[in-house]
């Protein structure tokens, strides 16, 4: 193993003090929700809101003064590239940062505010990188891998220290993988700590690299993901066989069930998680059987979340569990119709977002109007009282065919608490 136990222990007292020691909560909401006993450690508390500063830093102290002096250079998606960004400004080393092309707004913004000098290069992480490595060539600068490092690994794993120094008796961790830094160095720790606990990683249906790779199978990934942390092509040379020997399972998570754990994280939680910081609970929501009577560990790892990203979230939530509906109906075409049918739905208690109305593309009698209503609904069996009430007074309302209608596995409790 080329990381052990005493390297996390050595990285953590190196970085003591100069990173959050986050909280590491029992979720009783998500509990009930899930049916097992969910601890969520929040490393969207860290400074630049997500677990990269730990191995970044602790890679950064490891330099000498002669690399210090040079400069570093990283390739990252977002949160690899903030966290260097700003440890190495802090320790006033100079950090160039290379980015894929179509890295969120947030994520580079915050990584040119941090004092990096920013290049955005390739569509992926793996081309940013070839341009990074290029680059550290020409300019004589120490490259700093995301995750491919002894450094890095033992970093991040500091993160199960923690988890298990404040739950000892957990049952199983569900990490995020991307290239497989996270939960390579929390794998290497908490089995040294607890041989029994189980490690589940959890990858992106579109980006199943380190499963493919651990398969034989040839890596065959999508062009994009919500989950754009863990959206790595190329698993570690080093973190493959950590995963392979200390991981008992990945299960891929599809975009859908990101989406909605991201909500729940958001309504229940009341905090922000990125796609790659949900993937864990996801993966949990999709298989409960697994888990269930079980205290389960789970890295919330990133809140670096694009802003029209997380409002495409939430409005696309509303509308699966029901309480952002569209419902089409026809009226005459006489004055006062449209009045009745607002007058119907406000006695409904469901408030018109939006409410518009059209003679010409319908096959309605030239006598009759088609409306479309967006309506917010206090959930799913709201929603079937308002229709039901449109019915009672003589309507045929439809909602069309194209959406995505009421799905009760995506009901929530907006006033819970975890």
């Amino acid at each position: 193993m080329t990381v052990t136990l005493d390297d996390v222990r050595q990285a953590a007292a190196r970085i003591r003090g100069s990173v959050e020691r986050t909280p590491c909560l029992r979720s009783h909401t998500l509990s009930q929700l899930t049916g097992c006993e969910l601890y969520i450690k929040f490393e969207n508390h860290q400074f630049t809101a997500a677990f990269k500063e730990r191995g970044a830093l602790n890679h950064l102290l490891s330099l000498s003064a002669e690399e210090r002096a040079r400069g570093v250079i990283a390739m990252s998606a977002g949160n690899h590239a903030q966290a260097v960004a700003y440890h190495a400004s802090r320790l006033g080393i100079h950090a160039t940062i290379v980015m894929p092309r179509h890295t969120p707004n947030l994520k580079v913004r915050n990584t040119r505010n941090f004092g990096a000098e920013v290049h955005l290069e390739g569509n992926g992480v793996a081309e940013a990188g070839d341009y990074a490595r290029r680059l550290a060539e020409e300019r004589d600068l120490v490259f700093v891998h995301p995750y491919d490092d002894e450094r890095i690994i033992a970093g991040q794993g500091t993160i199960a220290l923690e988890m298990l120094d404040e739950v000892p008796d957990l049952e199983c961790l569900v990490i995020p993988i991307g290239g497989g830094g996270l939960i390579g160095g929390n794998a290497v720790a908490a089995k040294a700590l607890n041989p029994a606990i189980e490690v589940i990683g959890v990858q992106s249906a579109r980006f199943p690299a380190m499963k493919q790779a651990l398969a034989g199978e040839t890596i065959h990934c999508g062009l994009a993901t919500l989950a754009e942390g863990i959206a790595v092509k190329q698993p570690g040379r080093l973190t493959l066989p950590i995963v392979r020997e200390l991981v008992s399972d990945i299960r891929l998570v599809d975009e859908a069930e990101i989406e909605r754990a991201i909500l729940l994280l958001l309504e229940i939680e009341k905090s922000v998680a990125e796609g790659a910081g949900a993937a864990g609970l996801a993966a949990v929501l999709a298989e409960p059987e697994r888990y269930r009577g079980r205290k389960v560990g789970l890295i919330l790892c990133g809140g670096n979340i694009d802003m029209l990203a997380l409002s495409s979230v939430i409005q696309r939530g509303l509308v699966r569990t029901g309480r952002i509906v569209r419902v089409r109906v026809a009226i005459p075409d006489v004055p006062g119709s449209l009045a009745e049918l607002t007058r119907l739905l406000a006695e409904q208690r469901a408030n018109v977002i939006q409410i518009a109305h059209q003679r010409t593309f319908t096959d309605l009698s030239l006598r009759a109007t088609e409306v479309e209503a967006t309506l917010e609904t206090l959930g799913s069996d709201h929603t079937r009282e308002v229709i039901e009430a449109l019915r009672a007074e003589g309507y045929d309302p439809v909602l069309p065919a194209n959406e995505v209608h009421p799905d009760e596995r995506w009901a929530a409790d907006p006033e819970g608490h975890g």
